[in-house]
């Protein structure tokens, strides 16, 4: 179909044949690396916490450093390892043990600060991993290696190659949406960029879609004054006709990208408003998600609407929360940023969990690094900072096919290298195609002479993790 001359498109008859044609296109990608029967997640949720959470203020108890504070950090430890320039002139690296009380929590006996209490109880369905390590030392490249697997921009991000190996379960809403907000421990931190979630050279479609904090959830989603629906139609109409011709022409498969887009954006003016409606949410959820899941814009209120995306067969639902670049005044930082995360996310699990959707669905949850066990800046009893970290930090995973209750890997006395286990993120990226279903050297795209994928050249499974 995908060959139709110029009289065959105009021959269908149907009002949406050339609609039609370019979602056939998008469905047929959508087989490219279809999952195996072996799949455990359909979907996933990725929390992403911009900015890189203190590990060793919130998972890596380090009891041990309480008699070192001040102590310098021994040469023998940092080994010499590249430094940023934010910390790379000071005369000493003074160690800064957490001032947050830490505790066992659940029949696994995970450690979990006292900033994470709802976090910490549901423990026993988490998967700590505690050996992440990555390559970049700073944040843009960080987050960008951790969301497209290279730290040069560019490259298509982890929920694009999902949308492009597996394609969409629901027609009337994008196979991938983008949630943002801003968290209340440093509200201007630094900023995020929409090619994090973009499609790199992958087809356009694939691109995340981000939903708005104020206003309509999509751009232009209602009509213009004047404009009725009938008469929108008569547009698309004309348009993809127009389109159609084009790519008879010229081949474009961006063209086909453009009528369904198009014809996309007409269904979600009526599948959008009903999924971030949460007026019929009762009152039992909103309690569950805490006192901002009412919200607009808060992390909260986008975790509620994860559950309910994913409740719609959306394939790809990411948020992120900005403000946990802590350099100074950590202590005070943190908390807000906790505050901001704690109860939602444990909140999103424990929903999913008695829906049973966590059966199917994937949760991450993480930033791009780790922070250093010295003190940023002056060091006193009850404040300090940390720089990044990239040799070792703490994510956590969670629903289809995880190991629940347990935690993988461990670091030294110091929080500063990984001693067992070390997991890198092309690792991990392996690991969630895996549990899709994906093979992740076989999802891959020709692209000026040479076949591309999210783990590069690299990537193993960790089966440790596997449940």
């Amino acid at each position: 179909m995908l060959d139709s001359t110029r009289r065959q498109f105009l021959g269908q008859g149907s009002r949406l044949a050339l609609g039609s044609i370019a979602l056939e296109a998008l469905l047929r990608e959508g087989a490219l690396a279809a999952p195996s029967p072996q799949a455990k997640a359909k979907r996933v949720i990725y929390l992403c916490q911009s900015g890189a959470p203190s590990q060793i203020d919130l998972f890596d108890h380090k009891p041990a450093l309480e008699k070192r504070f001040n102590e310098d950090l021994p040469a023998s430890i940092r080994q010499g390892q590249r430094l940023t320039t934010m910390t790379s002139g000071q005369d000493r690296f003074p160690i800064a043990p957490s001032i947050f009380k830490f505790s066992r929590h659940g029949q696994c006996g995970a450690t979990v600060s006292e900033l994470m209490p709802h976090l910490a109880s549901v423990s026993d369905d988490l998967c700590y991993i505690k050996s992440m390590f990555t390559e970049a030392i700073n944040h843009d490249p960080a987050i960008t290696f951790l969301q497209t697997g290279a730290q040069q921009a560019g490259r298509p991000s982890f929920g694009s190659w999902i949308s492009y190996g597996l394609g969409t379960e629901n027609e009337n809403l994008p196979a991938f949406v983008v949630l943002l907000s801003r968290g209340s421990g440093r509200p201007n931190c630094q900023p995020l960029y929409d090619r994090l979630w973009g499609s790199g050279f992958l087809p356009s479609r694939h691109q995340g879609v981000k939903f708005l904090s104020s206003g309509d959830p999509v751009l232009y989603l209602k009509n213009p004054p004047g404009v009725s629906d009938a008469g929108r139609r008569r547009n698309l109409d004309a348009i993809a006709e127009l389109n159609g011709s084009n790519h008879e022409a010229f081949g474009d498969p961006e063209t086909l990208t453009r009528i369904a887009q198009y014809e996309m954006a007409a269904r979600m003016q009526t599948s959008v408003p009903d999924a971030a409606d949460l007026s019929g949410e009762p009152q039992s959820t909103f309690d569950l998600y805490g006192p901002e899941a009412r919200v607009r814009g808060s992390y909260a209120y986008h975790c509620l609407l994860a559950r309910r995306l994913i409740e719609r067969d959306v394939r790809f639902v990411q948020l992120f929360h900005m403000g946990w670049d802590q350099h100074n005044a950590l202590p005070k930082q943190i908390r807000g940023q906790c505050r901001d995360t704690d109860q939602p996310s444990a909140a999103l699990i424990t929903d999913l969990k008695q829906r049973g959707l966590l059966d199917d669905t994937l949760v991450i949850w993480g930033g791009e690094f780790g922070r250093t066990v010295y003190s940023q800046g002056e060091l006193t009893a009850d404040n300090y900072g940390r720089d990044h970290h990239p040799r070792c930090f703490t994510l956590w995973l969670a629903g289809a096919g995880i190991k629940a209750g347990h935690t993988h890997g461990a670091t030294d006395d110091f929080s500063y290298n990984i001693t067992e286990d070390p997991v890198h993120i092309h690792d991990l990226n392996a690991t969630l195609l895996h549990l899709l279903g994906i093979d992740h050297e076989r999802l891959t795209h020709r692209y000026q002479g040479r076949d591309f994928r999210l783990t590069d050249v690299h990537g193993e499974v960790v089966r440790g993790i596997l449940g």
